[in-house]
């Protein structure tokens, strides 16, 4: 099985047309659907937890040259972002064995 995990950017919402925006701002409370969405009762907010985002900082870093091109390869825009994805990885990876090695 295999998880993603993901944070929106609250700086890059998602772009709507300018009929989906007159569509939304005309619509009231009661004519909004809400039957798919469960209720959140006194129990979902006595276990619920405020989570910050682990936001990234800037680094320099110094990379083999075919590291960069492999990741560089499948698009310019986003490959330190993938770079950090595989950085990630690797550190819950090692997180997880650590735990493993506690719990023994």
């Amino acid at each position: 099985m295999t998880t993603v995990n993901y944070t929106p950017d609250p700086k890059k919402k998602p772009q709507l047309t300018e009929e989906q925006e007159a569509r939304l701002a005309a619509l009231s409370d009661e004519d909004i659907d809400y039957s798919d969405i469960p209720e959140l009762d006194d129990d979902f907010w006595k276990n619920a937890k405020i989570v910050t985002p682990d936001l990234t900082q800037p680094v320099t870093l110094r990379v083999k040259r075919s590291v960069l091109e492999y990741f560089q390869a499948s698009g310019k825009k986003g490959y330190q972002s993938r770079m950090n994805a595989v950085l990630e990885s690797y550190v819950q990876a090692q997180k997880n064995l650590e735990q493993k090695k506690q719990n023994r």
